[in-house]
């Protein structure tokens, strides 16, 4: 069977509640969206992951990049990886480029974060919130005549196996609410990475920090950039206050 690759991410975070189950979303480092993206890639998986590689090399070797904080960090816990909200503007222009150029397509979920809605239809579970979030992500690939493989990069337990599979029963049981008639048994690989051993994952990054800015900050000049790469935006709850 064919495989058909994708690349997930997400940007925000799934906290509602700080101590003594306190709300603390929109305060200090809580964003009020939390955003799943996956990426597809219709050229070479090979190609794009050695460019990606082969950027990440020039910005290590290059002495105008020499000394910045981010980069050293990195380079001496565990190597150098593109990351939107780490990187220095001169290091995002440059990635931006590159994905400019890409030919890939861009899928995102956005949620609105309202406690009483996570309350209601999560029970307060930022696991069962990921995997809402994934349903609507895989329903619009079911059904499928590929394999569908799904490079995730890793969230604490929202990404464990059985997390993953829940999102994955609750995109058939969407799929199979639309079209009753239809009997679907998709075959899902869910492969479990960090931006480091997996580079295509940079650019599922910065694609969700994209949207990330215009939600957090109502600034769209990153996402206005690379726009034409988004195939698909689908908003959770909330009013579509600053939508992309």
């Amino acid at each position: 069977m064919q495989k058909q690759h994708f690349f997930l991410d997400e940007a925000g975070d799934p906290t509602f509640y700080g101590k003594g189950k306190r709300i603390i979303v929109g305060q200090q480092g809580v964003s009020t969206h939390f955003i799943l993206g996956m990426v597809g890639f219709r050229d070479d998986l090979a190609a794009v992951r050695a460019k990606v590689l082969e950027l990440q090399r020039e910005v290590l070797a290059s002495p105008y990049f020499g000394g910045i904080s981010s980069i050293e960090k990195k380079k001496q816990q565990h190597g150098y990886f593109f990351h939107a909200t780490d990187d220095i503007p001169e290091v995002r222009k440059l990635f931006f480029d590159f994905i400019k150029k890409q030919d890939c397509s861009f899928e995102a979920v956005i949620a609105t974060k309202i406690p009483i809605v996570f309350n209601l239809k999560h029970g307060n579970n930022s696991n069962e919130f990921y995997a809402e979030l994934l349903s609507h992500l895989l329903c619009q690939h079911i059904p499928s005549e590929h394999r569908l493989v799904l490079n995730i990069a890793k969230l604490a337990a929202s990404t464990r196996h059985e997390n993953l599979m829940s999102g994955l029963e609750k995109a058939v049981r969407m799929f199979n609410t639309e079209a009753p008639l239809t009997t679907v048994s998709p075959d899902v690989v869910f492969n479990v990475q960090d931006q480091l051993s997996e580079p295509l994952l940079n650019i599922a990054d910065y694609l969700c920090w994209s949207l990330q800015r215009v939600y957090e900050k109502g600034e769209r000049r990153f996402y206005n950039y690379i726009a034409d790469k988004f195939r698909l935006k689908i908003h959770l709850y909330g009013d579509g206050t600053r939508k992309a």
